[in-house]
């Protein structure tokens, strides 16, 4: 080979290896791309801050764990834990308990849910949401939900028709998105049936500059690890309703006239003889869970202001890059305040289930794992309540959860993990579909 047409060739090599290695996402091997990989863990719930790290230690130094261990109402970790979540949302009485779960089914007692009531819900929404109304004796009888991932209002009013002797309706505001909320309203009002409102993924978010909970006579939020507030376990009971604030109190372990150690809920004179009427449950909240909470509820504002700042980057990025390839579920006018601290976007139609099946797979073999709602084994596929199971069929929400699928979006990552979030997605249904 002639000596100067040798050494062109070998700078030419040369230079595309190193045109090629200052993009690491994008190196060829041979003829393939060298693929994107995430390395953070998806998991990371936010930290609890120093103040309720020391907080807790506090209280683990006096051994007073249980609520009550104190001298009065002002003393108690618990009521000052619940004064604060009752003041961010906006409500008069506020119970802290073991969990949202708890929550949900006590909403259902304490509005005189009969034994094997219909109670209407989302088709989709998290398994503890049928989980509750069966706890309270009750019967899940499920409204389609829609694109946007939110209750589909034209099947409600069919389903108060159909089940007329439903007399309530427990809407789930699933990953913070809210259906039409004054229609809601609307629609429970005219059939007679009581409304209580699943707030265990949207604190913080309002509805028509009013915090998410007030359309309906009681709210439950949630402080399991991966909510808006870190306890590990824990939930609220939130109303304005005085009888359904003192019965939750008691039905949760507010036993005798333990109800004095509160102060977000109604006087004594609405207790009465409460105590000795309905049982205790015993699903009273713990010091320890209290502490860890309370100095989170001021810094919530801060942190939503992060989350939302970097969701609408990933959105703006997943939309330049593959946005004829998936939709992003819209909110519901009315929404003026949202809390993103997840994404959920939805596959389209023209991609087959053995695409979604293997986007899923990829997104996972490159360290992102993305949770397909429709999934034979997630917890948000009605499909798989089989303590619960749906009675009517329900097309709309089977079809969108086939190709919804869920990423979550930790506090603790860089902005840069993000932008490796939006290569791992867009590499793979690339992949899948080539």
């Amino acid at each position: 080979m002639n000596f100067k047409l040798a050494i062109t060739l070998i700078s030419l090599v040369t230079a595309s290896e190193s045109i090629l290695s200052s993009n690491p996402t994008s190196q060829k091997v041979g003829t393939s791309l060298k693929r994107t990989f995430l390395t953070r863990d998806i998991k990371t719930p936010d930290p609890i801050p120093e103040e309720g790290q020391k907080a807790a230690l506090e209280v683990m130094s006096t051994g007073r764990l249980y609520r009550y261990n104190v001298k009065d109402a002002e003393s108690s970790m618990v009521s000052q834990c619940e004064k604060e979540v009752a003041a961010y949302t906006g409500h008069k009485y506020c119970v802290a308990l073991n969990s949202c779960g708890s929550a949900l089914m006590l909403m259902l007692k304490c509005t005189g849910l009969e034994h094997g009531g219909e109670v209407l819900s989302n088709a989709f929404t998290f398994g503890a949401v049928p989980s509750a109304i069966e706890h309270a004796g009750g019967k899940a009888v499920y409204v389609e939900s829609n694109y946007d991932h939110v209750m589909d209002i034209n099947d409600l009013e069919m389903k108060l028709v159909a089940y007329p002797n439903c007399k309530h309706v427990m809407v789930s505001h699933m990953r913070g998105k809210l259906a039409d909320m004054d229609a809601v309203a609307d629609a429970c009002k005219r059939h007679g049936a009581v409304l209580v409102e699943d707030c265990a993924h949207s604190l913080g978010v309002r509805w028509q500059g009013t915090h998410s909970g007030h359309k309906g006579i009681a709210s439950a939020v949630s402080s399991q690890s991966y909510k808006m507030l870190n306890s590990g376990e824990g939930g609220f009971l939130l109303t304005d309703d005085d009888e359904i604030a003192a019965k939750a109190a008691v039905y949760a372990g507010a036993y005798e006239k333990l109800s004095n150690k509160h102060m977000t809920v109604p006087g004594e004179e609405v207790f009465a003889n409460l105590p000795v009427e309905i049982p205790n449950y015993s699903l009273r909240m713990s010091a320890l869970a209290a502490a860890v909470i309370k100095p989170q509820v001021a810094t919530l504002d801060e942190r939503i202001e992060k989350y939302n700042a970097r969701y609408h980057k990933v959105c703006q990025m997943l939309e330049e890059r593959v946005g004829h390839l998936m939709t992003i579920p819209s909110l519901t006018p009315g929404v003026t305040k949202m809390v993103h601290d997840s994404l959920q976007f939805n596959l389209d139609k023209s991609i087959t289930e053995e695409q979604v099946e293997a986007f899923i797979k990829d997104c996972g073999k490159h360290g992102l794992p993305v949770e397909l709602f429709g999934s034979k084994s997630n917890a948000r596929n009605f499909v798989n309540w089989g303590f619960a199971p749906a009675e009517d069929p329900l097309p709309l929400t089977a079809e969108m959860l086939s190709r919804a699928a869920d990423v979550r979006m930790p506090l603790m990552w860089d902005d840069e993990d993000f932008e490796t979030m939006v290569d791992v997605i867009c590499e793979s249904l690339e992949s899948v579909l080539e």
